[in-house]
């Protein structure tokens, strides 16, 4: 088994329940360390267990009720995004957050307390999560929520699957009169200007901004910044299954600074890229899903993300020192990009989000000369109070971890002493 980011291939003892009495079983039964895994879009390690028991739970996807009056489901943790819009867009609901991808379960989407464009008003998936059903190795059975079991449920939120196996959620839909974004996309010049741009685009609920990450000197932090809301009009068709199909895996020699800066050219200046428009929400919030396993593109060493976030006031000058560094590597990224993040208050402990400015950059995996740019990166997030997104990450010291997360203890306190994972054992060690 891999993560998404496709660096090692470590071996486990694998189940797929069909049914959540079935995984009950497997919970219960004594053995190695368990660990649930969804669709395995985690980038690094936190969906890992090497030599240990993985709990794959994509066959548990089954609505337990919806309510369409009220927009409020609950669904078995297995239940992918893609399914469950499938269902609920005809009929005019839609999630209060999304991440950038469809493909990963509702389970999923709890343990990494996911977020998405609208951060600056609607906070993490998990704000949104009105109770959850876990099931301990003790057998014991728990409905958690804000007010029910409410430290095991702030554990769990952002817990990265560890305080036991997550049977069901439930959660509170938002009404969509449209399956249509009316959007708006703008140049940014620089890192000023994308701090500018963001900081006038506060009454759009959606936002977000790409940036080539080659650019240097006075073009530094150039882009395009995305903002966009829901249209009144458009119908509400539901997207489609991926338009490009398999991505080749391509050879390594490919992915260099000369192809990036050509890519980044493309991208910057490719025709209507500019302007006002409306557009399916599928394109908008989920680009990638386009092109099935576009993380093969990156080769068969496969790639690291850094997802990092640094709170403001530090926030600017930050992301200037990141972008200057990476571009001084020549070991830019096709996906860069750059959002602020906003106080809306998570109800896990764990969770990554903070009030600030977020940088995602993608680079293939040549070795340890990546490994050495990472820690750089890592250097200046830990110097000015930020923290890296264990979702994403491959390569957080232990150090870095604590200091970015003190409320770990917490969750290792509530952890279900059956649930490992080699994130967690990476970054706690004889600590936990």
């Amino acid at each position: 088994m891999s993560s998404w980011g496709r660096l090692t291939r470590l071996p486990h003892e694998v189940t797929r329940p069909p049914f959540l009495d079935d995984a009950s079983s497997v919970i219960a039964s004594p053995g190695k360390p368990i660990l649930c895994r969804g669709l395995g879009r985690s980038y690094g390690d936190v969906c890992l267990n090497a030599d240990g028991r993985l709990l794959v739970t994509d066959r548990l996807d089954r609505f337990q009720w919806l309510d369409l009056q009220a927009g409020r489901l609950r669904a078995e943790a297995g239940m992918s995004i893609d399914r469950l819009l499938r269902v609920i867009v005809p009929r005019g609901w839609f999630l209060p957050v999304t991440p950038g991808t469809k493909l990963v379960t509702l389970g999923g989407a709890v343990a990494n307390d996911v977020h998405g464009k609208n951060h600056e008003l609607a906070g993490t998936f998990g704000a949104h999560v009105e109770r959850l059903g876990l099931l301990r190795s003790t057998g014991e059975t728990l409905t958690l929520s804000r007010d029910q079991n409410a430290e095991l449920f702030a554990a769990t939120v952002g817990g990265l699957g560890l305080t036991g196996f997550i049977q069901w959620v439930e959660l509170k839909l938002v009404p969509i009169r449209s399956a249509r974004l009316d959007t708006d996309t703008l140049p940014i010049k620089d890192v000023d200007d994308f701090f500018r741009i963001a900081e006038a685009s506060r009454d759009w609920p959606f936002t977000v901004a790409w940036v080539d990450c080659l650019a240097k000197g006075s073009d530094l932090g150039r882009g395009l910044f995305m903002r966009g809301r829901w249209a009144e009009t458009g119908g509400l068709a539901v997207h489609r299954s991926p338009r490009l199909g398999f991505a080749p895996e391509l050879p390594g020699f490919l992915l260099n600074a000369v192809t990036m800066r050509a890519f980044n050219a493309l991208y910057r200046n490719r025709p209507h890229g500019l302007g006002t428009r409306t557009q399916h929400y599928d394109p908008f919030f989920y680009p990638l899903d386009a092109l099935s396993s576009w993380n093969r593109l990156y080769g068969r060493h496969g790639f690291y993300q850094h997802q990092s976030v640094v709170p403001f006031p530090a926030a600017r000058d930050s992301v200037k020192r990141m972008l200057e560094t990476t571009a001084a590597q020549g070991q830019g990224s096709f996906l860069a990009v750059l959002k602020l993040m906003g106080d809306t208050p998570s109800p896990g402990v764990l969770s990554f989000p903070m009030e600030g400015a977020t940088l995602a950059l993608d680079f293939p995996n040549k070795g340890e000369r990546t490994r050495r740019l990472l820690d750089t990166l890592s250097d200046e997030v830990l110097a000015n109070g930020g923290r890296l997104y264990p979702a994403k990450d491959a390569v957080m010291s232990p150090a870095m971890f604590r200091a970015g997360y003190p409320g770990w203890r917490t969750v290792e306190a509530w952890r279900d002493p059956a649930f490992g994972s080699d994130f967690w054992r990476r970054v706690t060690g004889d600590a936990a």
